[in-house]
């Protein structure tokens, strides 16, 4: 008794009873102007982006399983009788000749497409019109206008879901001067296919995405005084328009040889010609948005504005002052009962009027009259077989509620009470399900019975049950939590801010409770929140790093069931990828290449020179792994250990001897997206090793194929190594052609160092400093993903400063590169949710490691975040951990001990090992002494 007393005492001496954590909210005191300025919401199904409007509200709203195409074969029936072709040409060198091949007859396949001639030919007799809109002379004075250029499409700018053939205009001015230079005009990229015309004459004509359009301008041709051009873009599939430079610093325009430039970025006209482009398959689906809540009140000026989203209790506020009454509104996405509410309350009776509409971007939608309270919205996505339905319902405390057109309408209500919910036909990935509306509309009927406030309640217990595991607090920040988010991420530019990095740990955990839940899909790219009908990457799963990335912190972030989902995606793409193993590579086991959809396509995708890739399966074994190693849980297992053994046998029979080394390699592969189609990259070595010895521990564990454990084993030892190359580097590839210029944010060969844990300080420190290396040529800069990886690998390095310095970038503002958005959403840009997370992973790395001997507190500890706590962070071995720390030194841990393992831990020069019982806890000074 007087042990678990001292016990609890001094868990209270590290967590006073008035202790608050101060970095719970993530505010603004305006109104959203865009959609990174938005709060999100969600329950892992669905997702909303609140922008907390005064005049007018919006609510963008996501469903989970709404995406493009449908249940089909990815697989190419008997690719791999081309495999050892293309590992011969790899293996003479011919790289060109290797992709060449792959292009045309390893690759998935596309979804159905239609015959695209006859309609190019159709909207290319325009071209030979006579007075024509490319002619110098065009009545154009009717056209819109759009910005241009717009790399992230003609889509960011409101011509959504637009695939199709449109006419762009622009006028130009040249002095006399001006004429005597040679000029050549300078597009750089347009999608997909443009004709361009200077003053009538057509000056080029090019295809493809990523061909650079630069062309020169006859002599003669431009005029002193007026110019035109002309272009005629016809996009198929995808983003289109002009897209310019994706730096945006370049501007397209007329560039002479002496090295002027005449920038053309501005204000274009445009018309669309034909906005109906045949069918195009593609390799894999992309997530769509489903609609928008919009409403319209009464009033426009606002007084003491401020919109918060309250990380403890799962909502979103906005509370404002408007003609001497005050405002509320309370937005929620509830698990328990799947919905989105929000609830509107004035402290006047009487005194809440709206208009609302349900919309959406889809081109084929129908909204449902339900009755005087309610509306339904059914949508269908373009070229595909999914369709969805929301319905929206509406109870008020006084006032009344009606129709006025497609809007519902309320006037002078006390409080109103708004239930969201929406559903697809989606069933699994191998079917649909025709009957979903009527099931989708019974047990919305049955959710509109129950009580808001109930509901509200149930929504926090189920909330908080997972947020409130963990709490994190760096130093006092306080005070700064009054200054709006957006202007606090200006700040920390120049000043240090140890709270937001706390704010950015419990974003992060918001954000995976949001997105991903037991039942849902994991999160894609985007997690579950996206605006646009053409998302960048189609917004779906690329598994060479940003899939598993999501998923780094979940564990140690005590948050370990929101792993489930993947869990779940794992075992179909164990079903979906033996085939492609089968087909591909005449392999056992299963495989997966670099991205997968909601449909799991597991075959090679996009371009052969980075979509052969086959160890992203491999990868995600490792999550089951590190499941294991944080739970114990050995009826997990058990359960997975089949998916863990046919990785193995897949690798088994996909690894070859390279003729010059000897070493078994993986071929054909890929160093994610960087140097093209290869045999040998250093990253497949690593992850396959990592694999094998998986497949060893498991076995081993749960006794089963030892002979099979021992080839495994034998074949281990035989992978190419870890080599270190002529400039002190890690060798990215099995040959030494690192280029110390290359500043790629791909670090794919340091897989070893982060997530792996081959490469460490203990064991291989000629490696560490050669990983080190690599990490110093490549550069700090990159995606904002990549700048969160890097705060792992130096935190696993346990360079304190340097791992700090990353954050920093991390969380700068994302003006034109990588960074983070006002609501701290991760920008590549545009918005990837990974960074979020591999950023939060960083930040715990810095104050815990458990990946090789044992648990060590504070490695990686910098001075700015010298003071703080943390309570119920996990470490490998399941034990959950408090500890504080002043001045950079620890003052106290506790560590609980989940399933009764030996404890190892480690600070400073200071070393504990002692045997625990499980449900224990332990108490430990600075020292690592035991308290009695």
């Amino acid at each position: 008794m007087r042990l678990y007393l001292y016990i609890l005492l001094s868990f209270f001496s590290i967590w006073p009873l008035g202790f608050a954590f101060a970095q719970t909210r993530v505010w603004f005191d305006h109104p959203a102007k865009q959609w990174e300025e938005a709060l999100p919401i969600g329950n892992g199904r669905l997702g909303a982006m609140v922008y907390g409007g005064v005049e007018e509200e919006e609510l963008q709203f996501n469903e989970e399983t709404l995406w493009t195409d449908g249940p089909r074969n990815y697989n190419k029936k008997g690719a791999s009788k081309y495999l050892q072709n293309i590992r011969e040409l790899l293996d003479q060198g011919q790289q060109r000749g290797a992709e060449s091949l792959a292009m045309r007859e390893f690759m998935g396949l596309k979804s159905e497409s239609e015959d695209p001639d006859a309609w190019l030919e159709k909207i290319g007799k325009i071209r030979e019109q006579k007075h024509g809109p490319f002619e110098f002379v065009f009545d154009d004075s009717k056209w819109p206008l759009i910005r241009a250029p717009h790399y992230e499409g003609w889509e960011s700018l409101g011509l959504e879901g637009l695939d199709g053939a449109v006419w762009f205009r622009y006028e130009f001015h040249l002095s006399k001067n001006q004429l005597s230079e040679v000029w050549a005009l300078d597009l750089n990229k347009i999608r997909t296919i443009d004709y361009t015309y200077i003053n009538g004459k057509l000056v080029g004509q090019s295809v493809g995405d990523d061909t650079r359009r630069l062309y020169q301008i006859p002599k003669g041709l431009l005029k002193e005084g007026r110019n035109s051009i002309a272009i005629q873009v016809i996009n198929l599939e995808g983003k289109g328009g002009v897209a310019g430079y994706k730096d945006t610093k370049q501007s397209i325009g007329l560039k002479s040889s002496t090295g002027k430039l005449i920038s053309l970025n501005g204000e274009w006209k445009y018309y669309i010609q034909d906005p109906n482009s045949p069918k195009i398959g593609s390799y894999q689906a992309s997530y769509q948005p489903f609609g928008t809540l919009n409403l319209q009140f009464d009033h426009k000026e606002a007084k003491r504005y401020s919109r918060i989203l309250d990380m403890d209790k799962g909502e979103v506020r906005v509370n404002y002052d408007a003609h001497g009454i005050h405002y509320k509104r309370t937005y929620f996405a509830s698990y328990p009962n799947n919905f989105i509410g929000l609830r509107l309350q004035a402290d006047q009776k009487g005194k809440i009027t709206f208009r609302l509409r349900l919309n959406t971007k889809h081109q084929r939608a129908k909204l449902d009259h339900m009755m005087d309270s309610s509306i339904g919205m059914e949508v269908w996505v373009k070229n595909g077989s999914m369709r969805g339905t929301a319905f929206v319902k509406l109870k008020l405390k006084g006032g009344r509620v009606f129709y006025e057109g497609n809007d519902l309408v309320v006037k002078q209500a006390d409080e109103v009470q708004i239930y969201l919910t929406a559903s697809t036909n989606f069933k699994s990935y191998r079917e649909l399900n025709d009957q979903y509306a009527t099931v989708a509309l019974d047990r919305s009927k049955n959710l509109w019975k129950s009580d808001f406030d109930k509901l509200y309640q149930i929504h926090q217990k189920d909330y908080q049950n997972l947020y409130r595991r963990f709490a994190i607090e760096l130093y006092d920040s306080s005070q700064l939590d009054t200054i709006p988010t957006d202007r606090r991420l200006r700040r920390a530019v120049m000043l240090d801010d140890p709270g937001l990095l706390a704010l950015y740990v419990q974003y992060a955990r918001y954000l995976q409770i949001a997105a991903s839940r037991t039942g849902s899909q994991p999160m894609n790219l985007q997690g579950i929140w996206n605006s646009s009908l053409e998302p960048s990457w189609g917004s779906k799963y690329t598994t060479n790093i940003n899939l598993e990335m999501n998923y780094w912190p979940t564990e140690v972030l005590n948050l370990s069931e929101l792993q489930d989902p993947l869990f779940q995606m794992i075992q179909d793409l164990h079903v979906a990828g033996a085939e492609t193993a089968k087909e591909y590579y005449a392999a056992r086991g299963w495989v997966l290449h670099h991205n997968t959809d909601l449909w799991r396509g597991t075959a090679p995708i996009n371009n052969s020179n980075h979509g052969i890739w086959p160890t992203g399966g491999a990868w995600l074994v490792r999550h089951l792994w590190e499941h294991y190693l944080y739970t114990q849980d050995l009826h997990f297992l058990k359960e997975y250990y089949p998916i863990i053994k046919d990785a193995t046998l897949f690798f088994k029979d996909f690894l070859v001897k390279d003729k010059v080394t000897g070493w078994l390699v993986s071929s054909p592969s890929n160093s994610p997206e960087n140097g093209g189609l290869v045999k040998g990259p250093t990253m497949d070595h690593q992850i396959i090793r990592s694999l094998f010895d998986i497949f060893n521990q498991s076995s081993k564990i749960l006794d089963s194929d030892n002979l099979l454990r021992d080839s495994i084993s034998n074949m281990r030892n035989q992978i190419a190594p870890n080599q270190i190359g002529k400039y002190g580097q890690l060798q990215e590839w099995l040959v030494d052609m690192d280029d110390p210029q290359n500043k790629h944010r791909h670090v794919s060969h340091l897989w070893g160092l982060f997530p792996g844990n081959e490469i460490n300080l203990i064991g291989t420190p000629q490696l560490v400093e050669a990983a080190k290396r690599s990490l110093v040529l490549r550069g700090d800069e990159g995606t904002g993903w990549s700048l969160a990886w890097k705060i792992n690998f130096w935190a696993r390095l346990k360079d304190a400063q340097h791992a700090y310095h990353m954050v920093k970038m991390l969380l700068r503002p994302a003006d034109n590169g990588g960074g983070s958005y006002p609501n701290l959403f991760d920008a590549h840009p545009p918005f990837q949710i990974d960074g979020n997370f591999g950023g939060a992973s960083g930040i715990i790395e810095m104050l815990l490691q458990s990946h090789t001997d044992g648990i060590e507190l504070l490695p990686a500890l910098p001075a700015e975040i010298g003071t703080g706590k943390v309570q119920g962070i996990k470490a490998r071995g399941a034990f959950q951990i408090n500890m504080e720390w002043k001045d950079s030194q620890l003052l106290g841990v506790t560590v609980e001990s989940l399933s009764g393992e030996d404890l190892h831990l480690r600070y400073q020069n200071h070393e504990v090992k002692i045997q625990t019982k499980k449900g224990k806890s332990y108490a430990f000074s600075r020292e690592l002494i035991l308290k009695k």
